[in-house]
């Protein structure tokens, strides 16, 4: 399903940004646009409300709306590489490419089939802006807000993740920051995810999605695109060393194996010259 209006608008700033080797740009023309205030509006309202009852209620019944939805959509969806996933009883962080607002089904499917209730998403604290249903899902469907907020960052944010890690939930980080609509191609990593890793001495699970464009028509701009989903491997934090060189050799091999990923998939060199087929399903 697409989602979002300005489709080739949204395309053309990813060529641009892409160009001027600006990975973590924000793209997308219709997001929301916050102040400082009206994002520490959200994340207090996230950390007063996370364990309320009615919080919980709602969270309830999202999920259950997230999950079988994963379900019916991701029924065929092929899972390459699942022997290399370890045992998620003890919990774990996810990475993956970020290229769509519900590329998050594909992993939700994937913890469900080993045992997990639910997956925690991290997201930009913009997203919990959004109205409709998309924002009632962002709201609620397990989500965490991040936000550039540093005493949120350092103190409260890390405690939520401190807590699900110790109950052994499973987190979805997306270390790419924005979304770049059906882009195929793996950027650049920011080092938050890995940070996290090492504070935490939680494995990271690398994940990539490969996108494969079909014959029938979304709209006038872009076919219907099939995913796949490739596990390719579990990255464990070294206790050895201190959590900013630690963060730094996870970043790096996630890249590195998210590289790889692409070049075999896709059968070329992984370059950041922006060609028509970076974006899937693209007509033009």
């Amino acid at each position: 399903m697409m989602i979002g209006k300005h489709r080739e608008a949204v395309v053309e700033n990813i060529r641009i940004a892409a160009k001027e080797e600006d990975f973590y740009r924000k793209v997308e023309v219709d997001d929301p646009v916050l102040s400082a205030e009206q994002s520490k509006a959200i994340t207090d309202r996230f950390l007063a409300d996370r364990k309320k009852f009615s919080h919980r209620f709602k969270s309830f019944f999202v999920r259950k709306f997230a999950n079988i939805g994963s379900s019916i959509v991701n029924r065929r969806l092929e899972i390459v590489g699942e022997e290399l996933l370890p045992d998620l009883s003890g919990g774990a962080i996810l990475t993956s490419n970020h290229f769509g607002p519900l590329e998050n089904t594909l992993l939700r499917h994937l913890v469900r089939r080993h045992g997990k209730k639910r997956l925690n998403v991290v997201s930009q604290v913009t997203n919990f802006a959004m109205t409709g249903p998309i924002g009632w899902l962002m709201n609620y469907a397990d989500t965490i807000p991040l936000s550039q907020d540093l005493r949120y960052l350092t103190k409260d944010f890390i405690a939520v993740l401190q807590e699900l890690t110790e109950q052994k939930e499973v987190i979805l980080i997306y270390p790419e920051q924005e979304m770049w609509f059906n882009y195929r191609k793996p950027r650049p990593l920011k080092r938050g995810a890995y940070h996290f890793a090492a504070r935490l001495k939680a494995p990271i699970v690398s994940c990539f999605v490969e996108m494969r464009d079909t014959q029938e028509e979304e709209n006038e701009q872009f076919y219907k695109v099939k995913y796949r989903l490739h596990i390719l491997g579990t990255l464990y934090p070294d206790e050895n060393l201190t959590v900013k060189a630690c963060s730094e050799a996870l970043c790096e091999q996630d890249y590195r194996l998210k590289k790889a990923a692409y070049e075999r998939i896709y059968g070329k060199k992984l370059t950041y010259d922006f060609e028509k087929s970076d974006i899937a399903g693209w007509k033009a």
